[in-house]
Protein backbone atom coordinates (compact mmCIF):
# COMPACT_ATOMS: atom_id res chain seq x y z
CA UNK A 1 0.00 0.00 0.00
CA UNK A 2 1.48 3.43 -0.09
CA UNK A 3 3.12 4.89 2.49
CA UNK A 4 1.82 6.36 5.37
CA UNK A 5 1.39 9.73 5.40
CA UNK A 6 1.85 10.15 1.07
CA UNK A 7 -1.07 11.23 -0.43
CA UNK A 8 -2.66 9.78 -2.95
CA UNK A 9 -3.56 11.60 -6.47
CA UNK A 10 -6.80 9.48 -6.96
CA UNK A 11 -8.03 12.05 -8.94
CA UNK A 12 -4.86 11.98 -11.39
CA UNK A 13 -5.30 7.82 -11.45
CA UNK A 14 -9.20 8.45 -12.52
CA UNK A 15 -7.61 10.61 -15.51
CA UNK A 16 -5.28 7.46 -17.01
CA UNK A 17 -6.49 5.25 -19.59
CA UNK A 18 -4.18 2.76 -18.88
CA UNK A 19 -3.06 1.83 -14.49
CA UNK A 20 0.28 1.12 -13.81
CA UNK A 21 0.53 -1.34 -10.81
CA UNK A 22 1.15 1.59 -8.03
CA UNK A 23 -2.02 3.17 -9.56
CA UNK A 24 -4.01 0.11 -8.71
CA UNK A 25 -2.45 0.23 -5.39
CA UNK A 26 -3.40 3.49 -5.10
CA UNK A 27 -7.43 2.55 -5.59
CA UNK A 28 -7.34 -0.29 -3.22
CA UNK A 29 -6.13 2.28 -0.05
CA UNK A 30 -8.36 3.59 2.05
CA UNK A 31 -7.81 6.81 0.61
CA UNK A 32 -9.65 6.06 -2.17
CA UNK A 33 -12.74 5.29 -0.52
CA UNK A 34 -13.97 8.80 -0.50
CA UNK A 35 -13.61 8.33 -4.47
CA UNK A 36 -15.77 5.42 -5.07
CA UNK A 37 -18.37 7.52 -6.86
CA UNK A 38 -15.92 8.36 -9.11
CA UNK A 39 -14.50 5.21 -9.50
CA UNK A 40 -18.07 3.71 -10.04
CA UNK A 41 -18.95 6.54 -12.46
CA UNK A 42 -15.43 5.05 -14.91
CA UNK A 43 -15.72 1.49 -13.63
CA UNK A 44 -19.51 1.85 -15.28
CA UNK A 45 -18.06 3.77 -18.80
CA UNK A 46 -15.40 0.73 -18.80
CA UNK A 47 -17.62 -1.88 -18.86
CA UNK A 48 -20.10 -0.86 -21.12
CA UNK A 49 -17.39 0.05 -23.44
CA UNK A 50 -15.90 -2.96 -23.51
CA UNK A 51 -19.09 -5.33 -22.92
CA UNK A 52 -22.29 -3.41 -23.86
CA UNK A 53 -25.32 -3.71 -21.59
CA UNK A 54 -24.90 -7.20 -20.76
CA UNK A 55 -24.85 -9.74 -18.35
CA UNK A 56 -24.38 -13.27 -18.94
CA UNK A 57 -25.69 -15.84 -16.88
CA UNK A 58 -24.32 -19.70 -16.10
CA UNK A 59 -24.70 -22.00 -13.45
CA UNK A 60 -22.74 -24.30 -11.91
CA UNK A 61 -23.13 -28.22 -11.57
CA UNK A 62 -21.94 -30.45 -9.08
CA UNK A 63 -20.51 -33.92 -10.05
CA UNK A 64 -19.35 -34.82 -7.02
CA UNK A 65 -18.17 -34.13 -3.44
CA UNK A 66 -15.74 -36.04 -2.43
CA UNK A 67 -11.85 -34.38 -1.43
CA UNK A 68 -8.90 -35.92 -0.61
CA UNK A 69 -7.77 -32.46 1.29
CA UNK A 70 -8.00 -31.08 4.74
CA UNK A 71 -8.81 -26.85 3.75
CA UNK A 72 -9.98 -25.31 7.20
CA UNK A 73 -11.84 -23.15 5.13
CA UNK A 74 -14.10 -25.70 3.01
CA UNK A 75 -17.37 -27.38 2.87
CA UNK A 76 -15.77 -30.62 1.50
CA UNK A 77 -12.74 -31.09 3.77
CA UNK A 78 -12.53 -35.03 3.96
CA UNK A 79 -12.82 -34.70 7.91
CA UNK A 80 -16.31 -33.28 7.54
CA UNK A 81 -18.69 -35.95 8.40
CA UNK A 82 -20.86 -35.19 5.58
CA UNK A 83 -22.46 -37.39 2.76
CA UNK A 84 -20.20 -37.67 0.28
CA UNK A 85 -21.45 -38.58 -3.99
CA UNK A 86 -20.87 -38.64 -7.10
CA UNK A 87 -23.67 -38.46 -9.89
CA UNK A 88 -23.84 -41.71 -12.07
CA UNK A 89 -24.23 -40.76 -15.65
CA UNK A 90 -28.02 -40.82 -15.42
CA UNK A 91 -28.36 -38.80 -12.60
CA UNK A 92 -26.17 -36.01 -14.42
CA UNK A 93 -28.65 -36.26 -17.43
CA UNK A 94 -31.04 -35.69 -15.06
CA UNK A 95 -29.55 -33.20 -13.56
CA UNK A 96 -28.82 -31.62 -16.50
CA UNK A 97 -32.00 -31.66 -18.35
CA UNK A 98 -33.20 -29.41 -15.16
CA UNK A 99 -30.45 -26.80 -15.38
CA UNK A 100 -30.84 -26.67 -19.21
CA UNK A 101 -34.92 -26.40 -19.05
CA UNK A 102 -33.86 -23.15 -16.90
CA UNK A 103 -32.55 -21.67 -20.06
CA UNK A 104 -28.90 -21.82 -19.36
CA UNK A 105 -26.47 -22.59 -21.90
CA UNK A 106 -23.06 -21.70 -20.16
CA UNK A 107 -22.50 -24.71 -17.54
CA UNK A 108 -19.55 -25.16 -14.88
CA UNK A 109 -18.70 -28.22 -13.65
CA UNK A 110 -17.25 -28.81 -10.39
CA UNK A 111 -15.95 -31.45 -7.97
CA UNK A 112 -13.97 -31.71 -4.74
CA UNK A 113 -10.26 -33.08 -4.99
CA UNK A 114 -9.98 -36.99 -5.33
CA UNK A 115 -8.88 -37.96 -8.40
CA UNK A 116 -9.96 -41.51 -7.21
CA UNK A 117 -14.04 -40.97 -6.85
CA UNK A 118 -13.61 -38.01 -10.05
CA UNK A 119 -10.87 -39.00 -12.16
CA UNK A 120 -10.50 -37.37 -15.42
CA UNK A 121 -11.76 -39.64 -17.66
CA UNK A 122 -15.19 -39.10 -15.62
CA UNK A 123 -15.01 -35.78 -16.40
CA UNK A 124 -14.52 -36.74 -20.18
CA UNK A 125 -17.73 -39.25 -20.22
CA UNK A 126 -19.67 -36.35 -18.08
CA UNK A 127 -18.48 -33.49 -20.91
CA UNK A 128 -18.87 -35.77 -24.10
CA UNK A 129 -22.62 -36.17 -22.68
CA UNK A 130 -23.23 -32.60 -21.69
CA UNK A 131 -21.56 -30.69 -24.83
CA UNK A 132 -24.25 -32.15 -26.83
CA UNK A 133 -26.83 -29.71 -25.18
CA UNK A 134 -25.03 -26.77 -23.43
CA UNK A 135 -23.22 -24.40 -25.81
CA UNK A 136 -20.32 -23.53 -23.43
CA UNK A 137 -18.58 -26.14 -20.56
CA UNK A 138 -16.42 -24.96 -18.18
CA UNK A 139 -14.59 -26.88 -15.31
CA UNK A 140 -13.59 -25.71 -11.80
CA UNK A 141 -11.97 -29.21 -10.47
CA UNK A 142 -8.32 -30.12 -9.22
CA UNK A 143 -5.77 -28.86 -10.80
CA UNK A 144 -4.26 -30.80 -13.98
CA UNK A 145 -1.44 -30.85 -16.02
CA UNK A 146 -0.98 -28.82 -19.35
CA UNK A 147 -2.08 -31.94 -21.40
CA UNK A 148 -4.24 -33.49 -19.07
CA UNK A 149 -6.42 -29.93 -19.64
CA UNK A 150 -5.70 -30.26 -23.77
CA UNK A 151 -7.34 -33.57 -23.34
CA UNK A 152 -10.57 -31.73 -22.19
CA UNK A 153 -10.30 -29.39 -24.25
CA UNK A 154 -10.35 -32.16 -27.03
CA UNK A 155 -13.52 -33.37 -25.48
CA UNK A 156 -15.38 -30.12 -25.58
CA UNK A 157 -14.26 -28.22 -22.68
CA UNK A 158 -13.88 -24.29 -23.63
CA UNK A 159 -12.83 -22.35 -19.64
CA UNK A 160 -11.43 -22.87 -16.92
CA UNK A 161 -11.65 -21.60 -13.19
CA UNK A 162 -8.92 -21.97 -10.88
CA UNK A 163 -9.21 -20.04 -7.31
CA UNK A 164 -5.50 -20.12 -5.90
CA UNK A 165 -7.77 -19.29 -2.42
CA UNK A 166 -4.99 -16.87 -1.23
CA UNK A 167 -2.05 -15.09 -2.12
CA UNK A 168 -0.61 -15.43 0.85
CA UNK A 169 1.93 -18.74 0.82
CA UNK A 170 2.67 -19.07 4.13
CA UNK A 171 -1.40 -18.20 4.94
CA UNK A 172 -1.95 -21.03 2.21
CA UNK A 173 0.36 -23.91 4.17
CA UNK A 174 -1.60 -22.79 7.36
CA UNK A 175 -4.93 -23.29 5.77
CA UNK A 176 -4.44 -26.61 3.63
CA UNK A 177 -3.72 -29.14 6.15
CA UNK A 178 -3.15 -32.09 4.23
CA UNK A 179 -3.60 -33.37 0.70
CA UNK A 180 -2.33 -32.68 -2.49
CA UNK A 181 -4.07 -28.87 -2.97
CA UNK A 182 -0.86 -28.05 0.00
CA UNK A 183 1.09 -27.47 -3.03
CA UNK A 184 1.04 -23.79 -3.89
CA UNK A 185 3.06 -23.47 -6.49
CA UNK A 186 1.32 -26.14 -8.54
CA UNK A 187 -2.00 -24.44 -7.79
CA UNK A 188 -0.87 -21.15 -8.90
CA UNK A 189 0.47 -21.86 -12.23
CA UNK A 190 -2.78 -24.23 -13.31
CA UNK A 191 -4.48 -21.26 -14.94
CA UNK A 192 -1.29 -21.14 -17.29
CA UNK A 193 -1.37 -24.62 -17.87
CA UNK A 194 -4.88 -24.31 -18.90
CA UNK A 195 -3.60 -21.18 -20.98
CA UNK A 196 -1.22 -23.19 -22.84
CA UNK A 197 -3.83 -26.14 -23.43
CA UNK A 198 -5.83 -23.87 -25.60
CA UNK A 199 -8.62 -22.90 -23.34
CA UNK A 200 -10.57 -20.28 -24.33
CA UNK A 201 -11.35 -19.04 -21.12
CA UNK A 202 -9.85 -19.34 -18.10
CA UNK A 203 -10.85 -17.57 -14.74
CA UNK A 204 -8.81 -16.61 -11.40
CA UNK A 205 -9.75 -15.62 -8.00
CA UNK A 206 -9.16 -15.11 -4.00
CA UNK A 207 -11.41 -16.39 -1.62
CA UNK A 208 -12.35 -12.56 0.43
CA UNK A 209 -12.23 -13.44 3.95
CA UNK A 210 -8.61 -15.60 4.36
CA UNK A 211 -6.23 -13.03 4.26
CA UNK A 212 -5.23 -9.32 3.72
CA UNK A 213 -8.11 -8.06 1.59
CA UNK A 214 -5.93 -5.62 -0.19
CA UNK A 215 -2.81 -7.53 -0.76
CA UNK A 216 -5.11 -10.41 -2.23
CA UNK A 217 -7.00 -8.13 -4.50
CA UNK A 218 -3.65 -6.74 -5.77
CA UNK A 219 -1.67 -9.84 -6.16
CA UNK A 220 -4.79 -11.45 -8.25
CA UNK A 221 -5.18 -8.45 -10.40
CA UNK A 222 -1.46 -8.57 -11.45
CA UNK A 223 -1.85 -12.42 -12.12
CA UNK A 224 -4.99 -11.41 -14.19
CA UNK A 225 -2.76 -8.79 -15.75
CA UNK A 226 0.43 -11.15 -16.48
CA UNK A 227 -2.08 -14.24 -17.90
CA UNK A 228 -3.74 -11.32 -20.35
CA UNK A 229 -0.23 -10.56 -21.62
CA UNK A 230 1.56 -13.72 -22.23
CA UNK A 231 -1.93 -15.18 -23.84
CA UNK A 232 -3.66 -12.50 -25.30
CA UNK A 233 -5.74 -14.88 -27.19
CA UNK A 234 -7.26 -16.16 -23.61
CA UNK A 235 -9.88 -14.35 -21.92
CA UNK A 236 -8.99 -13.70 -18.38
CA UNK A 237 -11.24 -13.10 -15.70
CA UNK A 238 -11.62 -13.07 -12.35
CA UNK A 239 -14.15 -14.27 -9.55
CA UNK A 240 -14.92 -12.47 -6.35
CA UNK A 241 -16.38 -14.92 -3.87
CA UNK A 242 -16.74 -14.04 -0.62
CA UNK A 243 -15.79 -16.57 2.30
CA UNK A 244 -19.21 -18.23 4.19
CA UNK A 245 -20.07 -20.26 6.34
CA UNK A 246 -20.66 -23.69 5.88
CA UNK A 247 -21.09 -27.23 7.20
CA UNK A 248 -17.62 -27.88 9.80
CA UNK A 249 -15.93 -24.53 9.07
CA UNK A 250 -12.95 -24.70 11.18
CA UNK A 251 -11.45 -21.60 9.95
CA UNK A 252 -13.63 -18.20 10.36
CA UNK A 253 -11.31 -15.89 8.61
CA UNK A 254 -12.23 -12.10 8.25
CA UNK A 255 -16.00 -10.38 7.40
CA UNK A 256 -15.44 -8.40 4.47
CA UNK A 257 -17.72 -5.41 4.09
CA UNK A 258 -19.94 -4.56 1.70
CA UNK A 259 -18.52 -1.44 1.43
CA UNK A 260 -14.92 -2.88 0.64
CA UNK A 261 -16.20 -5.44 -1.77
CA UNK A 262 -17.11 -2.79 -4.15
CA UNK A 263 -14.06 -0.89 -3.76
CA UNK A 264 -11.94 -3.84 -4.40
CA UNK A 265 -14.39 -4.65 -7.47
CA UNK A 266 -14.05 -1.11 -8.98
CA UNK A 267 -10.13 -1.31 -8.68
CA UNK A 268 -10.05 -4.33 -10.46
CA UNK A 269 -12.48 -3.14 -13.22
CA UNK A 270 -10.32 0.06 -13.81
CA UNK A 271 -6.79 -1.73 -13.04
CA UNK A 272 -8.30 -4.60 -16.45
CA UNK A 273 -11.34 -2.96 -18.42
CA UNK A 274 -11.22 -6.03 -20.53
CA UNK A 275 -11.60 -8.57 -18.09
CA UNK A 276 -14.79 -10.48 -17.12
CA UNK A 277 -16.12 -9.88 -13.62
CA UNK A 278 -18.09 -12.73 -11.70
CA UNK A 279 -20.42 -12.71 -9.04
CA UNK A 280 -21.99 -15.66 -7.81
CA UNK A 281 -24.56 -16.52 -5.71
CA UNK A 282 -22.74 -16.23 -2.66
CA UNK A 283 -24.35 -12.58 -2.63
CA UNK A 284 -27.54 -11.89 -1.51
CA UNK A 285 -30.05 -10.78 -4.54
CA UNK A 286 -29.95 -7.03 -3.36
CA UNK A 287 -26.60 -6.82 -3.34
CA UNK A 288 -26.17 -8.57 -6.96
CA UNK A 289 -28.34 -5.76 -7.63
CA UNK A 290 -26.33 -2.78 -7.06
CA UNK A 291 -23.66 -4.47 -8.08
CA UNK A 292 -24.88 -4.26 -11.92
CA UNK A 293 -23.41 -1.65 -13.94
CA UNK A 294 -20.62 -1.06 -11.44
CA UNK A 295 -18.45 -3.88 -13.47
CA UNK A 296 -19.92 -6.97 -12.88
CA UNK A 297 -20.54 -8.98 -16.29
CA UNK A 298 -20.84 -12.45 -15.50
CA UNK A 299 -23.52 -13.67 -12.99
CA UNK A 300 -24.61 -17.31 -11.85
CA UNK A 301 -28.08 -18.09 -11.61
CA UNK A 302 -30.72 -20.11 -10.53
CA UNK A 303 -27.45 -22.36 -8.38
CA UNK A 304 -27.05 -24.84 -6.27
CA UNK A 305 -24.09 -26.27 -4.73
CA UNK A 306 -24.78 -30.09 -3.54
CA UNK A 307 -24.26 -32.79 -5.42
CA UNK A 308 -28.00 -33.77 -6.95
CA UNK A 309 -29.01 -30.25 -5.91
CA UNK A 310 -31.46 -30.05 -8.99
CA UNK A 311 -33.45 -33.13 -8.45
CA UNK A 312 -31.87 -35.61 -9.60
CA UNK A 313 -31.94 -38.04 -6.45
CA UNK A 314 -30.65 -38.11 -2.69
CA UNK A 315 -28.67 -34.57 -2.42
CA UNK A 316 -25.39 -33.81 -0.39
CA UNK A 317 -24.86 -30.87 2.01
CA UNK A 318 -23.96 -27.64 -0.30
CA UNK A 319 -19.66 -26.68 -0.23
CA UNK A 320 -21.72 -23.37 1.10
CA UNK A 321 -24.79 -21.51 1.99
CA UNK A 322 -26.26 -19.74 -0.76
CA UNK A 323 -27.55 -16.24 -0.27
CA UNK A 324 -29.40 -15.77 -3.71
CA UNK A 325 -31.99 -18.43 -4.56
CA UNK A 326 -33.46 -16.42 -6.95
CA UNK A 327 -34.74 -17.84 -10.00
CA UNK A 328 -33.25 -17.60 -13.44
CA UNK A 329 -35.96 -15.88 -14.80
CA UNK A 330 -36.10 -13.66 -11.66
CA UNK A 331 -32.28 -12.85 -12.75
CA UNK A 332 -33.53 -11.79 -15.76
CA UNK A 333 -35.80 -9.57 -14.74
CA UNK A 334 -33.43 -8.09 -12.18
CA UNK A 335 -31.18 -7.20 -14.88
CA UNK A 336 -33.52 -5.89 -17.64
CA UNK A 337 -34.89 -3.54 -14.33
CA UNK A 338 -31.58 -2.32 -14.29
CA UNK A 339 -31.06 -1.62 -18.07
CA UNK A 340 -28.87 -4.87 -19.13
CA UNK A 341 -29.73 -7.44 -20.59
CA UNK A 342 -28.88 -10.80 -19.84
CA UNK A 343 -27.19 -13.14 -21.87
CA UNK A 344 -27.60 -16.83 -22.10
CA UNK A 345 -25.80 -17.73 -24.93
CA UNK A 346 -22.81 -15.99 -26.42
CA UNK A 347 -20.58 -19.11 -27.18
CA UNK A 348 -20.72 -21.48 -30.13
CA UNK A 349 -18.26 -23.99 -30.59
CA UNK A 350 -16.97 -25.21 -34.19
Amino acid sequence: MPEEGRPCDIPGVLEKETLSEADFLSLLSESALPFLESMAQKARELTIRHFGRVISLYAPLYLSNYCDNECLYCGFNRKNMIRRKTLSLEELKREAGQIRGMGIQHLLLLTGDSRSHSPLSYIQECVGFLKTIFSSISVEIYPLETEEYRQLAACGVDGLTLYQETYDEKLYAALHVSGPKRDYRFRLEGPERGCRAGLRQVNIGALLGLGDLRREIFFLGRHARWLQHCYPDVETGISLPRLKRHEGIVFEGRTVSDREFVQMMLALRLFLPQGPLAISTREPYDFRRRLIGLGVTRMSAGSSTQVGGYGSGEKTEGQFEIQDKSSVEDIKRMIAEKGYQAVLKDWQPL
